[in-house]
């Protein structure tokens, strides 16, 4: 429904020029009374756009409070690099300039270039990472598995879309491709779920890495005392986790500018004492030379060097709370910089101490050499800081695309937690908490060190950029439709880059890196079976749902009693009415005086407007008070509590029902009007004529739409009330009948709102083969069971439900 604000100023276009600006709504649509598209017409034409300008103080702002939250992770990588490279010793010195080179030019072409500069305008709504590429995917195509798409989603205002030109038949004929390709809307869920699988594995690894290499600035506590400590630290993160991340992020920026300024200061200070000329890895043929000298033992280093990059993907997962030029600045002006005085730095150090490259950073701190510590506790002190500050970003990074998953029907029900009343992105999901701690733990106590941990770390990293890289390639082609040999160009290189960095990473399988695998092929297992099932049920409703005719027998079915009260039924179909209604009725031969068919939609952006959440259609016949409610919420909307929720239903609802019964009552005039006009040169036999008449019948009742809606929401303004004389005749009067529904609807809320939430039981068909059985009858109720309940999810009161049990086969 739209709001008052924008009720109001579609009124004053009316008053000021003299026509209705609005959409236009045609005469075919009105003689149904077609309420869903009535509904999405009426949106706001403001979208959110992360991507718009913005005045510069408040580019600044997000830029300093992104350094608190997005680069915790990239910039403690200078702790652990040089040591997961040079595994075993320095072999010759120059590569130390072979190893430096390729760190600056990984540095600049994959998070400079790639993400800063070219994925971050690939956002949904200002949202990052696989599912938002995915969503947006499905905005420009149909390639979702689950047929739930409605010509209404399009005219939301955050689903503004500019779709490809005609004239442009590259991007057409691609886009005709997916959508009739089976295989690639398989494909395409199947890269979602895969880079979301290395995410949730990322998050198990990163606050393992970060604090164990952090605490390991307490060498001579021993081995054992540093992974204690890790583990005592990583609990204690993880319990912390219910407070949020606002106040963490937001707090520790400073902390994090702190570690920059420790980091590219002591770069500096090594660089000039040491050996400035180290800087000559800039020149790229250092690189060539390093694996000339070093062939396959160069090649397996690779997966050190990688660890440079690590947290170049939170960039792009955590846009949501930012902007993009406040990550272009903060990124270009303050960690490149740092990054690269920080490494310089270090390869200075050990030209001249090559045999302390296994913990390299903490034996570079000024004062280490000689026993003094006026440096060392500090950046100690700030090191776990950072380290902490790392792994909140990405536990809360993985909190946020589990959540995005779960939306969009691709992972069971779990329980989201908002923590932040600003940021609608920043969650809480107990149940993967509390998993992810354990997972922390086991794996902190079984590799121990961080050259094991590097090992495994790199490979869920690397398969992210590469899934990153093909679904932004995808965007090029379809959406951005860039020249084909800028995509060449970009695709080209950056899939040799990092297909020769997880080429690299894969010769560590045995030693750590078949963890993050073995991470991904379970949580691949489970979302794919979920969603896969999901498709199968919702086919089932779609393929069952129940005519309009068994609504209408229902009415003149004496033997049916209504009861007092609003009856909520949920169901995922929002293509008619679903099957669990006849089952419901056939079991218990009443129904509530009031019953909307409520089904929750998730729609492919970040965030629906309330005002735009809620689409009704009125089932026939009209007396019998059924209405069908498509609920379509964004990947980071919530319900919210029940009696909020309530309210809204309910005062849309009312909204609706006023707008429909100004609708009816002006067509009902627009009629009896040209049943009074005088015959005599009106009706002309023809086919002009009718399309004549049928237009004229549209601006009238237009026309009488927008008065009549002014006398309801602008009532009170002096504009209203100057052309109310004059509009006398063109003025609908309110409709009594539509009041007395919202008086009954109003009445009916009060004797209380009641939930009826199916709960089928999903079984494959007897002539099914055995897969598809063990994922449906094993699998999915396995995963439906031992998850949250669709009630325990919505928060809906026990007292007030009513479960309708049914079987569906698939």
């Amino acid at each position: 429904m739209a709001s008052s604000d924008s009720d109001h100023h579609t009124d004053q276009e009316v008053v000021n020029g003299g026509q209705l600006k609005d959409r236009k709504v045609s005469w075919a649509k009105l003689a149904r009374v077609d309420s869903l598209n009535l509904e999405a017409g009426k949106v706001s034409s403001t979208p959110e756009n992360h991507n718009s300008t913005a005045d510069w103080k408040t580019v600044l702002s997000l830029a300093f409070q992104s350094v608190g939250v997005i680069y915790g992770d990239i910039g403690t990588s200078p702790l652990y690099v040089f040591a997961s490279t040079f595994t075993d010793k320095i072999g010759h010195k120059d590569d130390i300039l072979g190893v430096l080179s390729l760190i600056i030019y990984t540095i600049i072409l994959v998070p400079m270039t790639k993400y800063v500069f070219i994925v971050l305008w690939a956002n949904n709504n200002g949202d990052g990472g696989a599912f938002a590429l995915y969503s947006l995917l499905c905005r420009y195509a149909k390639v979702s598995l689950i047929p739930n798409q409605e010509p209404e989603d399009r005219e939301l205002s955050h689903y503004s879309l500019d779709i490809p030109s005609n004239h442009i038949r590259r991007a057409q004929r691609i886009r005709h491709s997916l959508e009739k390709s089976k295989f690639a809307k398989i494909f395409l869920v199947f890269l979602a779920i895969l880079g979301t699988s290395m995410v949730i594995g990322d998050g198990v690894l990163t606050p393992c890495i970060s604090v164990l290499s952090a605490v390991s600035g307490i060498k001579p506590l021993g081995q054992e005392a540093v992974v204690g400590i890790s583990v005592a630290i990583l609990v204690a993160l993880f319990c912390a986790q219910r407070f949020g991340t606002d106040k963490v992020g937001y707090t520790f920026a400073p902390a994090i500018c702190m570690w920059f300024m420790f980091i590219s200061g002591i770069g500096l200070y090594n660089l000039f004492k040491y050996d400035v000329s180290v800087l000559r890895a800039f020149n790229p043929k250092y690189l060539i030379n390093y694996f000339q000298r070093n062939g396959k033992k160069g090649w397996i280093s690779l997966g050190g060097v990688f660890l440079c990059i690590t947290g170049s993907e939170a960039m792009f997962a955590d846009l949501g709370h930012f902007s993009v030029r406040s990550i272009q600045i903060s990124f270009s002006c303050l960690v490149f910089p740092a990054l690269l005085s920080a490494y310089s730095g270090q390869a200075a150090y050990l030209s001249k101490f090559p045999e302390n490259v296994s913990n390299t950073f903490y034996d570079s701190v000024p004062g280490k050499i000689t026993n003094q510590y006026p440096l060392y506790w500090p950046t100690f002190v700030v090191a776990v800081a950072a380290a902490i500050i790392a792994s909140q970003a990405m536990i809360s990074g993985t909190f946020s695309i589990v959540a995005q998953a779960q939306s969009i029907g691709c992972f069971p029900r779990v329980k989201v937690v908002h923590t932040s009343p600003k940021h609608g992105g920043q969650v809480y999901i107990p149940e993967l908490n509390y998993f992810l701690m354990i997972a922390c733990v086991i794996v902190i106590l079984s590799f121990k060190t961080t050259e094991k941990l590097g090992h495994a770390y790199g490979i869920a990293v690397v398969s992210a950029e590469i899934i990153t890289t093909h679904m932004v390639t995808l965007v090029m082609l379809v959406i951005w439709k860039t020249r084909i040999w800028w995509i060449t160009v970009f695709y080209g290189t950056y899939l040799f880059i990092e297909s020769t960095y997880f080429s690299a990473q894969l010769t560590k399988f045995t030693q750590g890196g078949y963890l993050p695998i073995a991470f991904s092929v379970v949580l691949v297992i489970i979302m794919g079976t979920w969603h896969y099932v999901q498709k199968l049920r919702y086919q089932f409703e779609l393929s069952n749902k129940v005519s309009s005719e068994y609504i209408r027998d229902l009415a003149n079915n004496p033997d049916i009693k209504r009861v007092r009260g609003i009856g909520l039924l949920y169901s995922e179909l929002v293509q008619g009415i679903p099957p669990i209604f006849h089952h419901f009725v056939s079991n218990i031969p009443s129904v509530h005086s009031v019953i909307v068919l409520v089904s929750i939609k998730s729609i492919p952006i970040s965030k629906v407007a309330l005002q735009e959440r809620f689409l009704f259609r009125h089932v026939e016949p009209r007396e019998y008070k059924v209405f069908r409610c498509v609920v379509r919420l964004g990947y980071k909307d919530q319900l919210g509590d029940t009696a909020n929720f309530e309210n809204q239903l309910v005062e849309q609802l009312n909204k609706f029902i006023r707008h429909e019964h100004y609708i009816l009552a002006a067509q009902e005039q627009v009629l009896a009007d040209r049943e009074t006009e005088p015959a005599s040169g009106q009706l002309v036999p023809g086919r002009s004529s009718k399309v004549h008449i049928e237009e004229d019948l549209q601006q009238q009742v237009d026309s009488r739409i927008s008065t009549s809606t002014r006398s309801i929401q602008s009532v009170h303004t002096p504009t209203a009330q100057s052309n109310r004389s004059s509009s006398r005749t063109q003025m609908v009067p309110p409709n009594a009948s539509g009041q007395e529904e919202m008086q009954f609807v109003e009445k009916a809320k009060e004797q209380g709102v009641f939930y009826l939430l199916a709960e089928a039981e999903v079984v494959a068909k007897k002539d099914s083969s055995f897969v598809k059985k063990a994922f449906v009858n094993y699998g999915y109720n396995f995963l439906r069971k031992n998850f949250r309940q669709g009630e325990k999810v919505m928060a809906i009161p026990q007292t007030r439900l009513l479960r309708v049990g049914m079987t569906y086969e698939v």
